[in-house]
């Protein structure tokens, strides 16, 4: 699965300026819509999953649903959403507003929203259209229904002027590391993609979340842990650890500093170099500050080292020779840390290019990757099955019908 994270603005909350952003090429400079790119991609690959962030903070339930169901067919099945709730006022603003939707109300909005999104889904079933010629009749229309929604934040008719997407829906991932995150995606995730900073935060956040899922009546094994992974890899670990110290002299510690503030919403431009994180009550992403704070706590880091290792997340285990790395990731796995991971690259393409030819073997190997596909689907690819015509409704939080009332 190719997965693109998108933001809607260049982030300008270090020291209230996109300067560092576009000076360094970080986080937010330059983002192409990932749908379009998504379906570039689609037409020159026959398995890759294909997965896109969409924000319900900004967007339209009837727009999500059109375009993701037209990637899963001009895909054949392959579309993945990254469900996000915005947070930035960068990215309110370039959305007629002067600022983001207040933090308690972001999940009850994306609650509405994707439950419109999914009715959109279900608004043709399976067998709607028909294809006949002779008669003649394109689709049945009596399989074909408006769904009629009247929420708190959205009023939709329907139908969707797409049929039911192959995979039924798209899989659906999350990435939510609050409290009200973590119950959001317990209810709606196929896949949770998260980042952390040591394979014991891992390990707990594995049993919580799959305890969350269980509690909401799911089987745990419907949702597919995948924390972030930046291996860097040598074919000796003496080359590994020389490109280790080549990288590692190139990052400027603002460039993750900038990264971080976006990911905070915190100006971290605020605050001396050579002073220490502060404690602080994130208005941003939870799962970042959690992240930061362990780090920081454990190894005494300054801001100037913290914003070093953030503008580069590799280190430690997945640094060194194919054995080494797969070694690595063979313990998060073995221990209950993770289902699989969302591999990054320490540069491209390069890094994805020796992570295929020198790693994937090696965990071939050992019986952790396929060698064949099974399947054609991304459901498929994920050991996920293809949902029944209606059953988000099994998902929904219960919501007074306010047309009714």
């Amino acid at each position: 699965m190719a997965f693109f994270a998108d933001i809607l603005a260049v982030p300008d909350r270090f020291q209230n300026s996109n300067d560092s952003q576009l000076r360094y090429g970080a986080l937010g400079s330059l983002r192409l819509d990932p749908v379009v790119v998504l379906t570039a991609m689609a037409a020159v690959t026959q398995h890759l999953g294909l997965t896109s962030t969409r924000s319900t903070s900004h967007y339209q339930p009837f727009e999500v649903a059109r375009s993701l169901a037209t990637l899963d067919h001009l895909s054949a099945g392959r579309a993945g959403w990254n469900v996000v709730t915005s947070f930035q006022d960068a990215e309110s603003r370039n959305f007629s507003r002067r600022e983001q939707i207040p933090r308690e109300k972001r999940y009850d909005r994306a609650d509405e929203f994707l439950e419109v999104v999914h009715q959109l889904w279900d608004s043709w079933e399976d067998d709607a259209l028909r294809f006949d010629r002779a008669a003649p009749l394109f689709a049945e229309p009596a399989k074909v229904h408006h769904i009629d929604h009247e929420g708190e934040w959205f009023s939709v008719r329907g139908p969707l002027n797409v049929p039911r997407p192959p995979q039924g829906y798209p899989v659906i991932v999350q990435a939510g590391a609050s409290d009200r995150g973590r119950d959001f995606a317990a209810q709606w995730a196929d896949v949770i993609f998260v980042s952390h900073d040591s394979l014991e935060s891992a390990k707990d956040f594995y049993s919580e979340m799959k305890a969350r899922v269980r509690k909401k009546g799911r089987d745990p094994a419907s949702l597919k842990i995948l924390p972030a992974a930046t291996p860097l890899v040598g074919e000796t670990q003496a080359l590994a650890e020389e490109k280790n110290r080549l990288l590692q002299s190139l990052i400027d510690p603002v460039a993750g500093l900038s990264t971080l503030s976006y990911h905070l919403d915190v100006d971290l431009g605020q605050y001396p170099l050579d002073s220490a994180l502060p404690d602080i009550n994130v208005p941003g992403v939870k799962g970042h500050y959690d992240e930061v704070r362990e780090a920081t706590d454990r190894d005494k880091l300054t801001l100037r080292e913290l914003g070093r290792r953030y503008g580069s997340r590799y280190e430690g285990d997945l640094v060194g020779t194919p054995e080494h790395v797969a070694d690595g990731l063979e313990r998060w796995f073995r221990e209950g840390a993770a289902d699989g991971f969302m591999i990054a690259a320490p540069y491209q393409p390069g890094g994805f290019e020796e992570f295929v030819r020198l790693v994937v073997p090696e965990l071939q190997k050992r019986g952790l990757f396929r060698t064949a596909y099974s399947g054609q689907s991304l459901r498929d690819h994920l050991g996920l099955e293809r949902p029944a015509h209606g059953a988000w409704r099994e998902r929904a939080t219960p919501r007074v019908d306010r047309k009714a009332a």
